[in-house]
């Protein structure tokens, strides 16, 4: 496995096994390519390190999965012929968006533990909250204070952005992709971890029926005993998902 520079350096990856590369592989918020160097061993695949993480340097401004998935384009330049995409989590937001954008530079995906779609209304935020932040908008509270509930009450992924990596992650955890679902022409399996309580079943199900009631293709493999990180939890499963793939 050896670290590749792309696109003129502004984008890098792990490149995995050998020969000319078949996988791209999107990997998780807070994670880098490295995740996959177990699943994808042998085979010919570059693991990005997406921008913000690991070897790239975040995006100047705060982008949504759809942006990241523009950024990718130039890295398919790379396949000889269109490749697998295998994405996690938040890699697979980038994923589908890429395969909905440019349906025929992308082979076929493979997606995991990604949050596509909402189930039910989104959670107000709590009334003291709301209230503080109408403080702060008419100058009462200071923007320290605010920062310090943001905080009290975001998600670790949220405590450990700074910068532009947080209003990039604020601006994603609001996106969903059911339009790029819907017009999907490339097959996309879904693998899920039975026990993944940040992404449920139930959105890899939806996501599943929905593709395949707007003509597409979709497949769902649910695995016991996994979470939310299947590339790191159980890399064999994931492996042999990509060799079935890949045939």
């Amino acid at each position: 496995m050896a670290l590749r520079s792309l696109v003129n350096g502004s984008l890098f990856a792990e490149a995995i096994g050998v020969g000319q590369p078949r996988v791209l592989a999107l990997h998780g918020w807070g994670r880098r390519g490295s995740d996959f160097a177990h699943s994808l061993a042998s085979i010919g695949a570059l693991a990005m390190d997406l921008p913000g993480f690991g070897a790239t340097p975040p995006p100047a401004e705060p982008i949504g999965a759809r942006e990241y998935a523009r950024l990718l384009l130039p890295v398919l330049d790379e396949f000889s012929d269109a490749p697998l995409v295998v994405g996690h989590s938040f890699g697979g937001r980038v994923g589908v968006c890429l395969a909905a954008e440019y349906p025929h530079r992308v082979a076929g995906l493979l997606v995991t533990g990604a949050p596509l779609l909402r189930l039910g209304s989104p959670r107000r935020p709590p009334l003291a909250y709301r209230f503080a932040r109408s403080l702060n908008r008419h100058g009462v509270l200071g923007d320290s204070v605010i920062e310090s509930m943001k905080r009290r009450r975001g998600s670790a992924d949220y405590r450990a952005a700074t910068g532009v990596m947080r209003d990039i992650l604020v601006k994603v955890v609001n996106e969903e992709y059911r339009d790029e679902l819907a017009s999907l022409v490339t097959p996309i399996h879904l693998l899920w971890g039975a026990d993944d309580d940040e992404v449920p079943v139930a959105v890899a199900q939806e996501a599943e029926r929905l593709v395949n009631e707007s003509g597409g293709e979709a497949t769902l493999q649910v695995v016991e005993g996994v979470g939310h990180h299947f590339p790191i939890q159980d890399p064999d499963t994931l492996r042999a998902a990509v060799d079935s793939l890949l045939k």
